[in-house]
């Protein structure tokens, strides 16, 4: 998908409802299963909500990119500066349009904009580590596993109801620049 097809901004309160749609699209439910971002087999129930969204979207140190195509919002993710780093969440492609560059087009202007906006030196992320196929797709893109493993949020049914018992995140960074 060629970027000049695109358009790029920070996203309002207005965005706010058709961002959890996408996000719960690219991740949740039968709609997921469209794309290869699913986490339908690992987790049920919602990947975010409005409340979630919004915290994203207000926050100071931080931003939600949007990228447009014809006005239809087809693709976003998190930006969040943290001194040293920008942390990169929240990324989501709708799932028709997955598999065919779009990805990596979002990804190279998120560490574009966070190097020109904050002067991020790194981008870090985390990844359910069980998402062997992501990872591998990260680490394409220059990213590096750490090996550094969080756990998940067990019994905050905000991030999802787990399907198996074994569920943390890892830590991947990219240096930037």
């Amino acid at each position: 998908m060629p970027s000049s097809r695109l358009t790029f901004r920070t996203a309002t309160d207005a965005d706010i409802p058709g961002l959890v749609e996408l996000i719960e699209s690219a991740y949740r439910g039968d709609t997921s299963r469209a794309g290869w971002t699913t986490e339908a087999d690992l987790l049920q129930g919602q990947r975010t909500d409005p409340d979630g969204v919004a915290e994203v979207v207000r926050k100071k140190d931080g931003r939600l990119l949007i990228a447009e195509q014809d006005g239809e919002l087809v693709a976003c993710c998190q930006l969040d500066h943290r001194g040293d780093h920008t942390y990169f969440g929240m990324f989501a492609v709708r799932p028709t349009l997955q598999g065919g560059g779009l990805g990596k087009v979002i990804i190279a202007e998120a560490e574009r904009t966070a190097l020109a906006t904050w002067g991020a030196p790194e981008m870090r992320m985390t990844v359910i580590r069980q998402r062997a196929e992501l990872i591998a797709w990260y680490e394409r893109r220059g990213y590096r596993r750490t090996g550094e493993l969080s756990p998940f949020p067990y019994g905050d049914e905000r991030f999802g109801i787990p399907q198996r018992a074994d569920l943390e995140f890892e830590l991947l960074v990219k240096p930037l620049g």
